[in-house]
């Protein structure tokens, strides 16, 4: 696994490696003791799949706040996404900055995201399925999120938006969070 630090700080893109012959290859998609020498959390407690019918679907973008921030290990599994991931960490240099990264099925890319991350995708081709391991139990009372459009972020994303759910077309903007992340 080669790991590669983003922008962002505590995120990172890992390439998986893969050994090759003539049957197909093998390669190690999770090791907990490369998360830890890294200091990334290793305790991931359940798995989550999203499938995604249509190019241009947003989810997003999603979080869970305090005590029950999630570290996130994504990969995409079939099709190709855009996942973009925004920085709620108060005492970061980064606090309130946003970044996107190209997930494919075929580059065997994966991405960590750390707790106090909102994370969002658009899917760029039909039938796009994402695989997601996180550190923390799914909690509804504490889901929060972020408008996907938010004017202040200011994110670009990289089609048209062609399929959105009700919930979070309902998110609020980025000045309502940051007032109930200070409560």
């Amino acid at each position: 696994m080669i790991f590669e630090e983003l922008e962002l700080e505590g995120v990172f893109k890992i390439e998986l490696e893969k050994i090759e012959d003539s049957r197909g290859f093998f390669s190690r998609s999770w090791d907990r003791k490369e998360f830890e020498k890294r200091g990334l959390n290793s305790e991931l407690v359940q798995c989550n799949i999203s499938f995604n019918k249509i190019k241009g679907t947003i989810r997003g973008l999603h979080f869970q706040k305090k005590p029950h921030e999630e570290a996130k290990f994504v990969r995409c599994v079939k099709g190709k996404v855009y996942e973009v991931f925004v920085d709620l960490r108060k005492n970061s240099e980064t606090f309130l900055k946003w970044s996107g990264i190209e997930l494919d099925s075929k580059g065997f890319t994966c991405l960590y995201v750390p707790e106090g991350f909102a994370l969002g995708f658009q899917t760029l081709e039909d039938n796009t399925e994402l695989s997601y391991q996180m550190s923390e139990w799914y909690k509804p009372e504490f889901s929060k999120g972020i408008i996907w459009n938010d004017k202040k972020l200011g994110i670009k994303w990289p089609i048209t938006m062609s399929i959105i759910s009700e919930k979070d077309l309902s998110l609020p903007n980025l000045e309502q969070v940051s007032k109930e992340l200070e409560s």
